[in-house]
């Protein structure tokens, strides 16, 4: 699957996953002391929803399209309101034309003594990451995420999060997704770790699910939005995240979030929201 973001910027898997990440930033910055967001696979980090790649399928549309500037029940709105501000404040004029990444959504989130890491290896992305994090406390480097995922945790803050979104290229990308995340967490076992997955057919994120099982790392969660029933020639169907020591109230959030999310985005949208390992 090469999944060129561009081209998908503002799906009803960017909301998935955004959503998410603001939610889990929000209970970080609960506490006083600094945190560190590595984001490893970061993209250009702003897109134009009216610009070639994403006007060709218009997938924002069926995403962000279905939540902006459109009344939302009372609590769905105070969950996604730190995401929804953020778009929000791109788009002042009302109408919807800029969508943020990854990086631009933790930067717009962090606060004066917290600090992000972005991490780009392709060059045009990663010159057009630069010019969107232009702030102190962004970095950005041109490296490999899997790379990056190794060499920078654990951050000197000793708390945050550590967010792993790959283009998932090629098939090997579910596999060493466990691995890595692995690695990572014998060094740094008491960070937060959020990893996004793509959802064509079942085998390959429910080998994922059994990898991580395996690995017996304490407090994973995972999170899943479907569109449809998954096959293998369906193209991208649903949206998967999975969350290593997941704040405390994350999982009661997402019983709100997901299932109003998934009628949002589709009338045969579904939600799964389980525990691969439990919370300690």
């Amino acid at each position: 699957m090469n999944y060129q973001h561009a081209f998908h910027a503002g799906n009803f898997a960017d909301v998935h996953k955004h959503a998410v990440l603001a939610r889990i930033l929000s209970y970080l910055k609960g506490k006083p002391a600094a945190l560190r967001v590595i984001d490893t696979h970061a993209g250009a980090g702003r897109y134009d929803l009216h610009g070639a790649e994403a006007s060709r399928g218009g997938e924002w549309q069926g995403g962000i399209g279905r939540l902006f500037g459109r009344p939302l029940p009372e609590k769905l709105q105070a969950l996604l309101a730190p995401y929804l501000d953020v778009v929000q404040n791109l788009n002042p004029g009302g109408t919807l034309r800029v969508y943020p990444g990854s990086p631009l959504i933790a930067l717009a989130l962090i606060r004066p003594q917290d600090r992000l890491i972005a991490c780009e290896l392709e060059p045009r992305a990663a010159a057009a990451l630069k010019g969107v994090l232009r702030d102190r406390r962004a970095t950005v480097v041109a490296i490999d995420g899997w790379t990056a995922l190794g060499a920078y945790v654990p951050p000197k803050e000793r708390r945050g999060l550590v967010l792993v979104d790959p283009p998932f290229e090629d098939a090997a990308d579910f596999s060493r997704l466990a691995s890595a995340l692995a690695a990572a967490h014998r060094k740094w076992p008491t960070g937060i770790y959020m990893l996004w997955y793509p959802i064509k057919e079942r085998a390959a994120p429910d080998a994922l699910a059994r990898r991580l099982r395996k690995l017996a790392m304490p407090s994973v969660l995972r999170c899943e939005i479907t569109m449809g029933p998954p096959r293998a020639d369906a193209g991208l169907v649903g949206s998967g995240l999975i969350v290593v020591n997941p704040p405390f109230k994350l999982d009661a959030d997402l019983k709100i979030l997901l299932p109003a999310l998934a009628e949002a985005f589709a009338a045969a949208g579904t939600c799964r929201i389980d525990w691969l390992a439990a919370a300690r």
